[in-house]
C-alpha cells in the first residue's frame, strides 16, 4: 500500500485511538481502579450502538429484509453513527459489493487476501467511489442521504453527547471518555470486523461448502447474531441469521419484538421448505463426494439410495408447504366448510408424522454411510 493509496484520515483516526486507548486505559485503572459499573454499562453501550449497525446497516439497509418506522429508523442510524464505522450509504455500498463478489478481487475485504486484511487493513486503502445504481434505493431516503452528507460532524456530535451523559450520569468524565467512548469503539469495532474475518475462517460451512463464510455459534455471542454468517450468505434476504428459536440472535429478536409492537412490517423469512432443501442437497453432496473417495465399488447402489430418500424427504415437505399455504388462505377468506379445514388440517398432521420418519431414516442413512467411509 503506497502513500496515494492510503485512506488518511479513517487510517489515522483508527491508528491514533488504538495508541491513546493503550495508553490511556492503563493509567486510568492504575490511578483510579477499575470502573466496574461504568464498565458495565460502556458494555451496554457496545450492545445498543453494535445492534443498531447490525439491525440498521446490515438487515434495513443492505439487505432490505424488512422496513421500519421512520422514528425508530432515526433512532437506529443516531446510535450506528455513534458506532463510528462510516455512514449507512457508504457500509451498505461495501456490504452489497462484499455479497455480490464474494472471495474474489472485487470483494472490498475478501479473506483470500489474508486474515488481517479481512479484519481491518483494508479500511487503511481508499474506498473506491459509490456506484450509484448498486443503492439507489437508498438514495432515495432522505435520512440516509442526510447522514451521508453530514456523517463526520454527526459522528462527533453523537459520541460527545452520550460521552458528556455518561460522564453525568457517574460523575466521572475522565472515565467516560475512556471506557464509554475509546473502549467502547475498540470492543465494537473489532467484534464488527470478526464477521469479515473469523466468520470466513473458523466454523462449519452447513449450507454451501464452496464458499467462506462459516457459521460459529461462540462468534453469535460477540457480533449480536451475526455469527450463523454461511446461512446468511445463503439466504441473505431473510431478516434473522439464526433461524431456530433456540439460535442467539439478538438482533432477530429486536426485529421481532419491533414488528409485534407494530413498528417494523415486511419481515421476509426464508420458507422452512427452502432451507429444508438446501441443507439437504448440500449433505448429498458431501455424501457423493465421501463415497466417490472411499466406497468407489459400490458407488450406484449408495448412490440410489441416497437420491430416493431425499428425493422423498422432499417431496413430502413440498407437500406440506403447499396444503399449509392452501390451509391458511381457505381459514383467511372464513369459508362456511370447516369441515374442509378440518379434513386438510388433519392431513397435514398425518404428512408431518411420515416426514419425520422420512427424515429419521435419512439421518441413520447418512450417520451408516459416514461411519463406513471413516473407516
Amino acid at each position: 500500500m503506497n502513500k496515494y493509496n492510503f485512506n488518511w484520515v479513517p487510517g489515522l483516526f483508527l491508528i491514533t485511538y488504538h495508541l491513546v486507548l493503550l495508553v490511556v486505559l492503563p493509567l486510568y485503572v492504575v490511578q483510579y481502579g477499575f470502573p466496574w459499573k461504568l464498565a458495565l454499562f460502556s458494555f451496554f453501550l457496545v450492545y445498543i450502538t453494535g445492534m443498531s449497525v447490525t439491525a440498521g446497516y446490515h438487515r434495513l439497509y443492505s439487505h432490505l429484509t424488512y422496513k421500519l418506522n421512520p422514528v425508530v429508523e432515526g433512532i437506529l442510524l443516531f446510535f450506528s453513527t455513534m458506532a463510528t464505522q462510516g455512514s449507512a450509504l457508504r457500509w451498505s455500498y461495501d456490504h452489497r459489493c462484499h455479497h455480490a463478489f464474494l472471495d474474489t478481487d472485487r470483494d472490498p475485504h475478501s479473506i483470500k487476501r489474508g486474515f488481517w486484511y479481512a479484519h481491518f487493513l483494508w479500511l487503511f486503502e481508499k474506498p473506491k467511489p459509490i456506484e450509484n445504481k448498486v443503492v439507489a434505493d437508498l438514495l432515495r431516503n432522505p435520512l440516509v442521504r442526510f447522514q451521508h452528507r453530514f456523517y463526520p460532524i454527526l459522528m462527533i456530535i453523537t459520541n460527545t453527547l452520550f460521552f458528556l451523559f455518561v460522564g453525568w450520569c457517574f460523575d466521572n468524565y475522565w472515565g467516560a471518555f475512556v471506557f464509554a467512548w475509546l473502549l467502547r469503539t475498540f470492543f465494537l469495532h473489532h467484534f464488527t470486523w470478526f464477521i469479515n474475518s473469523l466468520a470466513h475462517t473458523w466454523g462449519a460451512r452447513t449450507f454451501c461448502q464452496e464458499i467462506s463464510a462459516a457459521d460459529n455459534y461462540v462468534l453469535c455471542l460477540l457480533t449480536f447474531g451475526e455469527g450463523y454468517h454461511n446461512y446468511h450468505h445463503m439466504f441473505a434476504y431473510d431478516y434473522r441469521n439464526g433461524v431456530r428459536w433456540y439460535h442467539f440472535d439478538p438482533t432477530k429478536w429486536l426485529i421481532w419484538i419491533l414488528h409485534k409492537c407494530n413498528l417494523a412490517y415486511q419481515l421476509r423469512k426464508v420458507p422452512p421448505y427452502l432451507i429444508q432443501e438446501t441443507l439437504l442437497l448440500e449433505r448429498k453432496q458431501l455424501l457423493m463426494e465421501k463415497i466417490q473417495t472411499r466406497l468407489n465399488s459400490q458407488k450406484e447402489e449408495w448412490e440410489e439410495k441416497i437420491t430416493s430418500l431425499i428425493d422423498a424427504v422432499l417431496a413430502k415437505a413440498k407437500q406440506i408447504k403447499e396444503l399449509n399455504d392452501r390451509y391458511y388462505a381457505l381459514k383467511k377468506e372464513k369459508i362456511k366448510e370447516k369441515s374442509y379445514l378440518r379434513e386438510l388440517n388433519l392431513q397435514i398432521k398425518a404428512l408431518n408424522k411420515s416426514l419425520r420418519e422420512e427424515y429419521r431414516r435419512w439421518v441413520a442413512l447418512y450417520r451408516h454411510v459416514n461411519t463406513i467411509a471413516s473407516h
